[in-house]
Parts: structure tokens; C-alpha cells; sequence
């Protein structure tokens, strides 16, 4: 019983009444979002307000993307598990004269959510067979070290 108190007792001082929260990439994205507009803000408005970009887009240099992300403990009975609070994306378009083109945002509602196959693909072949001799022959000849004798010079 003793042991029992003594943990209870540690364990409730490691507790916090408030809840920890992660921020990660901009903060207040939404708001700032709104602040912008189509055809009347430049780059350089959007770099003051927004900050450089979280990334620019790898076939446009001129679509920037900002991230902002908030997650905080769930509950103390699901230990150290997190929940994602916002997950907000901001795509903005800049055109060739600096000026915005177009705008998006994307919360939680509009991330879509993934389901995998758990299908598993299974091999064709059988140890003793045939493919299997070719195959094996194969890595080991790529695994080799290659031998090189050095001649040496007189």
C-alpha cells in the first residue's frame, strides 16, 4: 500500500492542469490568410506577413506552400498519444509581376485521409527451383570482391 501512494504520489506531480500543445510552421495561418489579397498583394507583403515559405513547389518556383500544424496530448490515459488540433496549408500562386494570382487554404476537413491494402504480394517461387539457382548465383556474383592483382613494377 505504501509503494502504491509513493507512485500515486510521483505520478501526480509529473501532471500539469495544462495541456501541452506543439506548434509546428506558422502560427495564426488562418488569420493571416485572410489579411491577403488576390491581385493587390506582392510578394514582399505576403514575405512580411507570412514569413518565407515553409517550401516553394519543385516544378513552379512561383507557388509557395505554408504549413501550420497543432498538436496537444490527448488524454493522460492514452500516454503520450497526440491530436492534431489544426493542420492548416496555405497555397498561394504568385504570379510573373510579384503580385498574388490565387489563394488556398486546406484544414482538417478537406485533408483526405488514406487507406492502404493490406494485401501482401507473395513470391513465385519455390527454393529449389530453378529461378530461384539464377537468382541466387546473380547476388552472389554482384556481392563478390572483386580480385585484382597488382603487377609490380621494376
Amino acid at each position: 500500500m505504501k509503494y502504491i501512494l509513493i507512485l500515486l504520489f510521483f505520478f501526480t506531480l509529473s501532471c500539469s492542469l495544462n495541456k501541452v500543445k506543439n506548434n509546428h510552421g506558422v502560427l495564426a495561418l488562418e488569420k493571416k490568410f485572410k489579411k491577403i489579397q488576390v491581385n493587390k498583394s506582392n510578394s514582399n507583403d505576403i514575405i512580411s506577413l507570412f514569413g518565407p515559405p515553409s517550401t516553394t513547389s519543385t516544378f513552379d518556383n512561383n507557388i509557395w506552400i505554408y504549413i501550420e500544424r497543432k498538436k496537444t496530448n490527448s488524454s493522460i490515459f492514452k500516454l503520450g498519444n497526440q491530436k492534431t488540433i489544426k493542420n492548416n496549408v496555405v497555397i498561394l500562386e504568385i504570379n510573373n509581376k510579384g503580385l498574388l494570382a490565387k489563394k488556398e487554404i486546406y484544414d482538417l476537413n478537406n485533408m483526405n485521409k488514406y487507406k492502404f491494402s493490406k494485401n501482401k504480394t507473395e513470391k513465385k517461387y519455390q527454393k529449389d527451383s530453378y529461378i530461384h539457382g539464377v537468382l541466387t548465383s546473380l547476388r552472389e556474383k554482384v556481392n563478390a570482391p572483386v580480385k585484382r592483382t597488382r603487377s609490380k613494377k621494376n
